[in-house]
């Protein structure tokens, strides 16, 4: 139900996907050839493609999202100098991974805090996933990810140990991202859980 209420269509192949995420990346100035991709084995319920090419950079995903609508984070420093910890890495090579298909983060792990989901061995979505997730959302329609909670990015850690949070705040209009301390749980901040 969710991928018709999100205006997608439920029956398109992988290599329509692809497809899809390739041209988004050609708009974005990024040559890729995700020939060879390595796609996980879908779990049901896990709806959502995310095709990440080699070599893309976190700020450079967080500077297209500035171009297509308002953004703001905590630090005026490079966000690939200060997360510093992915639980993925595109310097290794494209990848891809499954999540919910959910404008919220996942009910499932609520009031759960970043250390408490690794302990159990959950794969949570990176920094990275988040923004391209949140802006092919965008671009797909109009709307955004996180207007009511936030995602904690537990598949990323800044330099100091904190996890990265996203939201949409309809006060600025905009995208932020901050910092959580990984200890630390919130029944409005939750975890994307994902497939790779």
């Amino acid at each position: 139900m969710d991928l018709f209420v999100n205006r997608r269509n439920p029956f398109e192949s992988r290599g329509e996907v692809l497809a899809q995420w390739s041209a988004l990346y050609r708009e974005l100035g990024i040559a890729v050839d995700f020939t060879g991709l390595k796609i996980p084995a879908k779990r049901r319920g896990f709806d959502r493609l995310i095709a990440v090419p080699q070599g893309i950079k976190i700020q450079q995903v967080y500077n297209v999202c500035i171009g297509a609508f308002p953004c703001w984070k905590w630090t005026n420093e490079d966000l690939d100098s200060v997360v510093t910890e992915n639980d993925r890495n595109p310097a290794d090579g494209n990848y891809a991974i499954w999540l919910r298909e959910r404008v919220e983060a996942d009910e499932e792990w609520k009031n759960k805090s970043a250390d408490q989901i690794c302990e159990r061995g959950i794969l949570g979505i990176t920094l990275l996933e988040r923004f391209l997730y949140g802006l092919k959302f965008f671009k797909e329609t109009g709307r955004h990810l996180d207007v009511k909670k936030a995602t904690l990015c537990s598949g990323s850690r800044y330099r100091g140990g904190g996890v990265p949070r996203v939201s949409f705040s309809k006060f600025s209009g905009g995208v932020g991202v901050d910092w959580y301390d990984p200890g630390d749980a919130s029944g409005a901040l939750r975890a994307r859980e994902v497939v790779s």
